[in-house]
C-alpha cells in the first residue's frame, strides 16, 4: 500500500518503508528548508542520520531528520500546520 504524506500543500506517494527524505526526494522535492543565516536551500545530504542538512517538521514536531522518519499515510511535512492545533507546524520547514 503506497502512504500519502502532505508537503506544502501538495501531495507526496511514499512506498512502505521509505524515509520521508526518499520519498521527497523521489518526487522531485531536493529542498525543504533554508539555512538561518544565509537562506541557502537544504535538504537530503548524507541520508544516514549524521548530519543535520534534512531536518523537517513532521506532524507538527520540528526539526526531525527526514532520512531517519519513515514515512507514513497522512502525514504532514514543512510548515503545514496540524489539524486542530491552530499553529504553523514549526520552526524549520
Amino acid at each position: 500500500m503506497t502512504h500519502e504524506l502532505t508537503f506544502r500543500g501538495t501531495t507526496v506517494r511514499a512506498e512502505p518503508g521509505q524515509s520521508v527524505g526518499a520519498a521527497l526526494v523521489a518526487a522531485g522535492i531536493l529542498d525543504w528548508r533554508t539555512t538561518r543565516v544565509a537562506g541557502r536551500p537544504r535538504g537530503l545530504f548524507c541520508g544516514i542520520g549524521v548530519c543535520f542538512d534534512c531536518l523537517i517538521t513532521v506532524d507538527g514536531v520540528p526539526d526531525q531528520r527526514a532520512c531517519l522518519v519513515p514515512a507514513r499515510d497522512g502525514m504532514r511535512l514543512g510548515d503545514e500546520p496540524v489539524p486542530g492545533d491552530g499553529e504553523p507546524g514549526g520552526g524549520h520547514a
